[in-house]
C-alpha cells in the first residue's frame, strides 16, 4: 500500500490511459465483488433436490439487497464526484469535509435500514412475490444477510473515495479480500456445516466485514491524505443536499432496479410460478456479470472527467466521453453475440435442473436482445454524474426503468405473451431509454464543453 500513496493528477497523461488505469482494476474489483452473491447462487443452485427452490428464495431477497445498494449509491456516488472536483480545484479541506459527511450518512442510513428491514422482512418478502414454497428459503437467507448492512455500505460507499484519489489497486483490494473469504467460506458453511441457505448468508456477512476492515485501515493510515474526522461528521446540510442531489441518479438506478425486480417476480409468479422466478434469478446474475466491464468503464471514467472538469480541461473531458462510449459499446456488442450463440452454457453454471435450463435458454435470448444499447446508458449516466448534472441523470434512470420497463412488464403478458412478455420488456427499454439518454447527453453537454464551464443552469441542478 505504501508504494501507491501518491495523489493522482488526472489532468496529465493520455486521457484513455487514465481511464483504462482506473477501469481495469475497477472491473476486476467489481467482478470479484459479484462473487459475494454469484458464488452463493451457484452453490445454492446445485444443492440436491432443493436447489431450484432455494435459488428462487435467494432471488426473492434481491430487491432488498438492491435497496441497500441504492442508499449506498446515494451517498457514495454522490460524494465521490464532489470529492474529485474539490481535489481538482485544490480545495483539500473541502474534500476531507465531503468524506466526513459521507461517512456520517452511511452510518446513520445503515442502522435505520437494518432495523426496518429486519423487523418487517417476512411481510416485505411476501409483498415482493414470495410464495409459500419459497418464503422459508428467502427468510433464512435475508435474516442473516441483513447483519452485514453496515459492513456492506461502508465497503462499497467509501471505496469510491479510494478510487477517486487514484488508488484503484487499493480499491480492488477492498473487494478481493471480501470475495476470497466468501469463496472459501461458502462451501464450508453450506456443505461442510450443512447450513445450506443460512450458510451462504453467514459467509457473505463475514466477507463483508473483512472488506469493511480493509477500508477503515486505509482511511486511518498515516500515509492517507484524507482522514475520517469527527468534526467533519457533524451534519452540514448544504453539503448533504449536494451529495444527495448528485447521488440521486445512482440511488434511483438501484431503486428502479429494485422496483423492476419486484414487478418481475410478482408477474412471473402469476404467469409461470416459482420456477420462472428462479430463472430470472439466473438471468439477473448473467446480466450482472456481462454488463460489468462496460459499467466499470463508465465508473472508471468518472474521476477523470470530474477532475478535468474541475481543472477546466474541457478538451480532455470530451476525449474521455468519446473513448468511454466507444470502448463500452464495442465490448457489449461482443457480449451480446456470445449470449445469443450459447445461452445454455450460462444457465448450466447456476443449475443442473433440466427444465430450468430448457426454459431459461429461451428466456435468456429474449432478455438479452439488443443488449449493446446499455453501453449508451452507461456512458451518458457516467457523464451526467461526473459533471454534476444530477437532474438529467435522475430523469433517465427513471425513464428507462419505471416509465418503460414496469408498464411493459405488466402489459405484455396480458396480450398473449405470458412470461415471454416479462423478458421482452428489458430489451425494448434498453433500445428506447439508452438511446434517449445518450442523445441528450451528447447535444446538451458534450457539444457545449469546448467553450466555457457549464453553469448550474446548463446542468439543471
Amino acid at each position: 500500500m505504501k508504494s501507491e500513496m501518491t495523489q493522482a493528477d488526472f489532468s496529465k497523461g493520455k486521457v484513455w490511459k487514465n481511464i483504462i488505469s482506473q477501469s481495469v482494476p475497477l472491473i476486476f474489483a467489481q467482478l470479484v465483488l459479484m462473487l459475494y452473491n454469484i458464488v452463493d447462487r451457484i452453490y445454492i443452485g446445485h444443492l440436491k433436490e432443493e436447489g431450484s427452490m432455494a435459488l428462487t428464495g435467494v432471488g426473492l431477497a434481491f430487491p432488498i439487497t438492491t435497496l441497500i445498494a441504492a442508499f449506498t449509491y446515494l451517498f457514495g456516488t454522490g460524494g465521490a464526484p464532489l470529492f474529485s472536483m474539490a481535489r481538482g480545484a485544490k480545495e483539500e479541506e473541502k474534500a476531507e469535509k465531503i468524506l466526513g459527511q459521507v461517512v456520517m450518512l452511511l452510518t446513520v442510513s445503515s442502522v435505520i435500514l437494518f432495523a426496518l428491514l429486519y423487523i418487517f422482512r417476512v411481510k416485505i418478502l411476501y409483498l415482493f412475490g414470495a410464495g409459500d414454497d419459497s418464503i422459508g428459503y428467502a427468510d433464512s437467507y435475508l435474516r442473516i444477510y441483513l447483519f452485514g448492512t453496515l459492513f456492506s455500505m461502508f465497503a462499497t460507499g467509501l471505496n469510491s473515495f479510494i478510487n477517486a484519489q487514484g488508488f484503484p489497486k487499493i480499491g480492488m483490494g477492498t473487494i478481493v479480500i471480501g470475495a476470497v473469504f466468501n469463496i472459501i467460506l461458502d462451501p464450508v458453511f453450506i456443505y461442510l456445516f450443512n447450513l445450506k441457505v443460512e450458510g451462504a448468508a453467514i459467509a457473505t456477512v463475514i466477507s463483508q466485514f473483512m472488506s469493511f476492515v480493509w477500508v477503515l485501515y486505509f482511511f486511518f493510515s498515516k500515509k492517507n491524505m484524507y482522514k475520517i474526522k469527527m468534526k467533519n461528521m457533524i451534519p452540514n446540510w448544504s453539503l448533504i443536499k449536494k451529495i444527495s442531489t448528485l447521488g440521486l441518479a445512482g440511488c434511483i438506478m438501484q431503486a428502479t432496479n429494485c422496483t423492476v425486480q419486484i414487478v418481475c417476480n410478482k408477474t412471473l409468479n402469476m404467469y409461470g410460478g416459482d420456477l420462472y422466478v428462479g430463472i430470472m434469478t439466473v438471468i439477473n446474475s448473467v446480466r450482472e456479470i456481462l454488463s460489468l466491464p462496460a459499467s466499470c468503464v463508465g465508473g472508471g471514467s468518472q474521476p477523470i472527467l470530474s477532475y478535468n472538469y474541475g481543472a477546466r480541461r474541457f478538451d480532455r473531458v470530451k476525449s474521455g466521453i468519446k473513448f468511454t462510449t466507444f470502448l463500452a459499446t464495442s465490448y457489449m456488442l461482443v457480449a451480446w453475440i456470445i449470449v445469443i450463440i450459447i445461452p445454455h452454457a450460462f444457465m448450466s453454471i447456476f443449475t443442473k435442473d433440466v427444465k430450468m435450463i430448457e426454459l431459461g435458454t429461451t428466456s435468456l435470448r429474449l432478455y438479452f436482445f439488443g443488449f449493446f444499447f446499455m453501453a449508451l446508458q452507461f456512458s451518458a449516466q457516467s457523464t451526467f454524474t461526473a459533471l454534476g448534472c444530477a437532474k438529467r441523470a435522475v430523469f433517465f434512470s427513471i425513464f428507462r426503468k419505471v416509465i418503460i420497463v414496469v408498464p411493459l412488464t405488466l402489459w405484455l403478458p396480458t396480450i398473449g405473451l405470458g412470461v415471454k412478455g416479462v423478458f421482452l420488456a428489458e430489451p425494448i427499454s434498453n433500445a428506447i431509454g439508452s438511446t434517449a439518454s445518450f442523445v441528450t447527453m451528447w447535444f446538451t453537454l458534450y457539444r457545449k464543453l469546448p467553450d466555457t464551464k457549464l453553469s448550474d443552469d446548463n446542468c439543471n441542478q
